[in-house]
């Protein structure tokens, strides 16, 4: 049998010692400490050790053992019962005893965020799965892994197990991948005003930390990237969100408002979800206002890589040098999403208060994932990867588009823009997310387009994406679509 002793049992002298003994030991078996068939130290020893009368040890005990939680065995001591509680009843009572202010068991209350987000997390179980029509997953079957491998085990042989890299990322990889943002999405920066971070939500929360204050006034645009508000919501932001215009955010519309914001979230290149592109005209308009009103950009360039429909607009914050603009990218849809590798590009001024933040926040990112994606990226491999697969979803984009219209149209709208990795149908007067359910019941993905919607105006449809689908695959969903609508 198990023996246990009880030297981390703490006894306060001025309160009631036998409830004590008594509530600190019905707390290890219901939390599973002191398991079933597990020996307790003998009443003499505890009353030793926690210098308390073996009669007050004793009445604690027999307390327990009246209530089926401890039995005795002639000659062999006090054990906890073989048929201990269940989960409903130990439920039950740590609900009774958190009711009592005066117990062991009363927690102090949460922040106001941590209300909120407990509220979130009872609806939504964590992270989804993925299965075919999930927006944002690349094909990973057309994925170069040979030459992955190969540099990973060229990387394994040279870099140092045991050694970190600078907090603001593997200086090689800053090196390039400045290179590839100047040459491919028309980004200024130098090595040190990239900061390579643990996915692209460690990148905005970084953001917001070091840019926003408790209830700042942050614009947003809606619908939207909905994890982008509730990192807003996180800081109880003042959030105010602004309308689209032909799919992108209403630029002339933020010029006409007298009221200004600390910080604007947006996706100029291609807005999520739903597309749209900002033209160099209103950008131009849009980086005039942000310097008249003193505001941040968070300029969020998720995956303007394969926009094939037109050449990609270069990137916002390439349009004028010392803008007021924090761009973020990430490899989770250009490479994979496993990496979890993504990256700021901030302003020189600004470059030690992010860098600084990152390594209190985080620290240093994995030294070899950063080293492939460096020599990756540097032998030319990204590129032609980027290309290869703009290629690809173009010709999945088409067929996806040509299904869906001869099948679903007029009944449905079909909302594409030429965007990278998935398409929109406009559903109204549809319970989008029932509609999303049933799809995910059949083993296809997608998210209800009102998801994306903050504020109570909200409209209905899906957003399903194409790039991790095969032709039979497209097939079958627009084959069950029809059966639905």
């Amino acid at each position: 049998m198990i023996s246990i002793d009880f030297d981390d049992l703490i006894i306060d002298k001025n309160k009631p010692l036998q409830n004590q003994i008594y509530e600190n030991l019905l707390s290890r078996i219901m939390n599973g400490r002191l398991v079933a068939g597990a020996k307790l130290p003998s009443s003499r020893n505890m009353s030793e050790s926690l210098n308390v009368s073996r009669i007050t040890v004793t009445q604690a005990i027999e307390k327990l053992k009246k209530e089926g939680l401890l039995t005795s065995r002639a000659g062999q001591g006090v054990f906890v019962s073989k048929k201990i509680p269940t989960k409903t009843e130990i439920n039950k009572s740590c609900v009774k005893m958190k009711n009592n202010s005066n117990t062991i068991y009363s927690l102090p209350g949460l922040s106001i965020y941590g209300e909120s987000i407990n509220k979130v997390c009872l609806l939504k179980n964590g992270w989804p799965k993925s299965p075919p029509f999930s927006p944002g997953l690349p094909d990973l079957k057309e994925f170069p892994f040979k030459i992955w491998s190969k540099l990973l085990r060229q990387n394994l042989d040279r870099m140092p197990a045991s050694e970190y890299c600078d907090a603001s990322g593997y200086l090689p990889l800053k090196k390039c991948l400045s290179n590839y943002l100047s040459n491919f999405r028309g980004v200024t920066c130098t090595p040190g005003q990239v900061i390579i971070t643990n996915g692209a939500l460690e990148a905005l929360n970084i953001c917001i930390r070091v840019t926003l204050n408790q209830g700042d006034s942050v614009f947003m645009e809606n619908p939207g990237y909905r994890r982008a508000k509730y990192a807003f919501d996180s800081i109880n932001a003042d959030l105010h969100l602004i309308q689209l215009v032909n799919g992108h955010l209403n630029v002339d519309y933020l010029l006409k408002r007298k009221k200004s914001a600390k910080l604007l979230y947006t996706t100029p290149t291609n807005q999520y979800p739903m597309g749209g592109v900002i033209s160099t005209k209103e950008r131009l308009k849009l980086l005039g206002w942000a310097e008249q009103s003193n505001t941040w950009i968070l300029e969020d360039d998720y995956d303007s890589g394969f926009l094939f429909e037109n050449k990609p607009i270069s990137a916002l914050q390439g349009f004028k040098k010392n803008s007021p603009i924090v761009y973020t990218g990430s490899f989770s849809k250009t490479l994979m999403p496993r990496l979890r590798v993504g990256y700021l590009v901030v302003p020189e001024q600004v470059a030690p208060a992010f860098i600084n933040a990152k390594s209190q926040l985080s620290g240093p990112n994995n030294l070899l994932g950063q080293a492939v994606i460096s020599d990756f990226i540097d032998e030319g491999h990204f590129a032609r990867h980027i290309r290869r697969m703009r290629r690809n979803y173009q010709e999945k984009w088409a067929h996806f588009c040509s299904l869906l219209r001869e099948n679903l149209e007029p009944n449905v709208k079909l909302i594409s823009n030429g965007v990278s990795m998935h398409v929109i149908l406009d559903i109204p007067e549809y319970d989008d997310v029932t509609l999303s359910e049933k799809l995910i019941y059949k083993g296809f993905g997608s998210t209800p387009l009102s998801a994306f919607y903050h504020g109570k105006e909200k409209k209905t449809g899906l957003v399903l994406g194409f790039a991790n689908t095969s032709s039979q695959q497209r097939e079958a969903l627009v084959e069950y679509l029809k059966t639905l609508l």
